[in-house]
């Protein structure tokens, strides 16, 4: 169960903005104008060529998907593990003592889908290992959806500095051949100084190693902080439902509540388990 759910991660958003805003006062600070770092040809190749070369790597849902897993990013999350291990015991109680058909009356209060469904199959099969199978192939199931969208990030921020290259070497051979045939903006004419002419030539490879800078910043500062995120998310929950395997499990086998909860403790991480002496 996530706590915070539909509250927004304040951690992301002020990483973000702070990464960004550190960059300006980088910029600033060294004299140089923000509006120096503004081209929209530059994002097209990053953007787009980082956009199309994941199409081709990964399948058009996946890519699609991209929106739905930004928002679980920029979501809180905060598990209760506690919480859903005192679900379980009440659970594995109420079973102990009135038997797995009498957790039927409970699942349509039931929040969570996979402790739910967990527990109908519990109710329904006899068998302790095909349960455990179930149970599993479940999980996998999920973290397969979790990894495809950790992929997508991470290809992504291996794409965004190459196309941030080729926007570069793109650039630098626009230049060379205006710069050599007179096209573009230069003036070939009898008052063109050396001077001015360097200085086009200077301002064009500053407007073409824009295109890494973009590529750079958007793997770095975007791309691979959300698929490292989203890993971690990922690790957290699989931890959670974990507990809900072993506790469903235990409940299936009739385990005693207090040992079920001792032993679901030991998945818990330390900082997030409860103090017995606090409990009344």
């Amino acid at each position: 169960m996530n706590k915070n759910a539909g509250t927004t991660d304040l951690g992301t958003l002020i990483g973000l903005l702070a990464g960004i805003g550190i960059i300006i006062l980088g910029i600033v600070s060294a004299g140089g104008k923000i509006a120096w770092f503004w081209n929209f040809n530059s994002i097209l190749i990053v953007l787009g060529g980082t956009f199309s070369a994941t199409m081709v790597n990964l399948p058009l849902k996946a890519v699609t998907n991209i929106f739905n897993i930004l928002k679980n990013v920029f979501r809180a999350e905060d598990y209760d593990y506690t919480g859903i291990i005192e679900e379980v015991v009440v659970k594995a109680t109420k079973a102990r003592k009135d038997g797995l058909l009498a957790l039927e009356a409970d699942l349509s209060a039931m929040e969570d889908g996979f402790f739910k469904n967990g527990i109908e199959l519990a109710i329904n099969e006899r068998d302790t290992k095909r349960l455990r199978t179930f149970l599993n192939l479940e999980m996998n199931n999920i973290q397969s959806r979790h990894i495809a969208g950790q992929e997508l990030f991470l290809y992504m921020a291996s794409y965004a500095p190459a196309f941030g290259m080729l926007g570069t070497v793109l650039g630098l051979i626009i230049m060379m051949m205006n710069f050599t045939s007179g096209g573009g903006d230069l003036d070939l004419g009898a008052d063109y100084s050396v001077a001015e002419r360097f200085s086009e030539l200077l301002r064009g490879m500053g407007l073409a190693l824009i295109t890494t800078f973009y590529g750079v910043f958007m793997a770095n500062m975007i791309f691979l902080p959300i698929g490292g995120k989203l890993k971690r998310r990922s690790e957290n929950e699989m931890m959670l439902k974990n507990i809900v395997v072993e506790g469903i499990i235990s409940i299936h086998a009739r385990e005693h509540p207090i040992l079920i909860r001792e032993k679901l403790m030991t998945f818990v991480p330390s900082q997030y388990r409860y103090n017995k002496n606090d409990k009344a």
